[in-house]
């Protein structure tokens, strides 16, 4: 692991600080956690932008999944 240093302006420190104490962790920890997530969260943006622009490429056909329909299972709800 690797030590760094950053800067933060006080608002969110004292937040954090106080998440800290809720969550009975250390702030490296909590910092390490959010950076996870964001990254995480960017990753499935992008995947879900490359998505959209695959469709936006190449629509979907109509009947171009019907084959799949007897597959469906609904259960009995």
């Amino acid at each position: 692991m690797k030590t760094i240093q950053m800067t933060i302006d006080e608002p969110l420190l004292d937040e954090v600080d106080q998440m800290v104490q809720i969550l009975e962790t250390t702030r490296s920890a909590f910092v390490r956690g959010a950076l996870q997530l964001a990254l995480r969260r960017h990753r499935i943006l992008k995947m879900e932008r490359q998505q959209a622009e695959g469709y936006a490429k190449h629509p979907i056909k109509p009947g171009e999944f019907d084959v799949w329909i007897t597959e469906q299972a609904w259960g009995d709800a």
